[in-house]
């Protein structure tokens, strides 16, 4: 054991901080190694079986034939907001390609969710996610995260926190491309 009483003020303070980063570091490089699990680039995504908003069943086994992005958001979340109105652009200019947005708000109440949605004028499914849902997405922590499906229900891509549009949609194009 390290007797902290030779070392200067400075001295302790300086090694009480980095044993803290290690301590730190190690906890959460476990924590990632948990977090990231869920789906994988290359795999077969999750079951995903909800009803939206709007009364509907969202079942992302249905949509197969279909590109899917998968986006998980909330209300508080900045970035979310920034993107909501890209993805109910994208909604409409690549539907008729086989795109179909899905939203997944990791809010606890629905009501803040229904007003937000309405205001952006949300032209794709919008279901609740919870911490169920949540871990079989990989423990769904930073927000936002969108996953980019391809026909078969496979994941092409993973875009965690603020991403730039451009870079989803160079995702999304090339899988709307196959037939």
């Amino acid at each position: 054991m390290i007797r902290l009483r030779k070392f200067s003020g400075r001295a302790r303070v300086l090694m009480c901080l980095a044993v803290f980063l290690f301590c730190s570091v190690a906890v959460v490089a476990h924590g990632q190694s948990a977090h990231m699990q869920g789906p994988a680039i290359g795999k077969p995504v999750p079951a995903l079986v909800r009803t939206a908003l709007d009364g509907k069943p969202v079942d992302l086994a249905k949509l197969h034939g279909k590109v899917v992005l998968l986006n998980f958001w909330a209300t508080w979340c900045a970035p979310c907001q920034v993107e909501m109105p890209v993805f109910v652009g994208w909604q409409k200019a690549y539907q008729a390609q086989g795109l179909q947005v899905v939203g997944v708000s990791m809010d606890d109440d629905a009501g803040p969710v229904r007003r937000l949605t309405r205001k952006l004028q949300v032209n794709y499914p919008v279901v609740m996610g919870d911490e169920k849902l949540g871990a079989a997405w990989g423990n769904v922590l930073g927000l936002p995260l969108t996953f980019a499906i391809d026909r078969k229900g496979v994941v092409r891509a993973r875009f965690q926190g603020e991403t730039d549009p451009a870079k989803i949609l160079a995702a999304l194009k090339p899988l709307l491309a196959e037939r």
